[in-house]
């Protein structure tokens, strides 16, 4: 810097500026090399197991101080020692950058070559063919369950129909057997209220 009075600016010194900023650019470098040899962290993989979320769905847990913090309300990682409080939360937490870190594993996805796209493809093919040859033998298995169904409800709905006809029958008979009692007490001949033909 130059303290000129007439030159009132500041000036830098540009080489010594461009030395400290190398110098920090290979400090950098050498971390990023010592930090990648260090923790060498295998790609993002699929999970081989379902989750969980029902198993405490509806279900009412006590809980006290001494109380677990994995017997505790809500959801509980063990990976990461953690609680979560809902299922939503909780999903967004094991497909999180924190867990899948503690997990061992890095957030890049390993890249796929043409052979293993080809036999993916090449085996949901022929789980598609399989389904459909499943399908059209259990197409015609349940038209004729559903057939034989159908019969057994038109055989099941007349035999209703004919127990309740036979049921009002009796107490149709029945009224009129009590009716015939009630008037032979009273001494008439009948609750009609008819005319006598002369």
């Amino acid at each position: 810097m130059s303290m000129r009075p007439d030159d009132h600016r500041r000036k830098w010194d540009k080489k010594e500026y461009e030395r400290k900023a190398l110098d920090r650019i290979y400090k950098d470098t050498e971390q990023q090399e010592k930090d990648d040899e260090a923790v060498s962290r295998e790609p993002l993989k699929r999970r081989e197991f379902k989750v969980d979320l029902d198993s405490k769905l509806g279900k009412s847990v006590v809980i006290s101080k001494t109380t677990p913090s994995s017997q505790s309300g809500g959801y509980y990682c063990n990976v990461c020692d953690c609680v979560v409080k809902d299922s939503i939360n909780f999903l967004d937490h094991i497909n999180g950058k924190k867990h899948q870190r503690n997990l061992g594993m890095s957030m890049k996805i390993e890249r796929s070559s043409l052979d293993q796209v080809r036999e993916r493809f090449n085996l949901n093919k022929k789980k598609v063919e399989q389904k459909a040859k499943e399908k059209e033998y259990d197409l015609e298995s349940r038209v004729k369950a559903a057939a034989a169904n159908e019969e057994k409800y038109k055989e099941y709905r007349k035999e209703k129909k004919r127990e309740k006809k036979r049921k009002h029958e009796e107490a149709f008979t029945e009224e009129d057997d009590s009716a015939a009692d009630m008037a032979a007490l009273m001494g008439f001949a009948g609750f009609s209220g008819g005319r006598k033909n002369n």
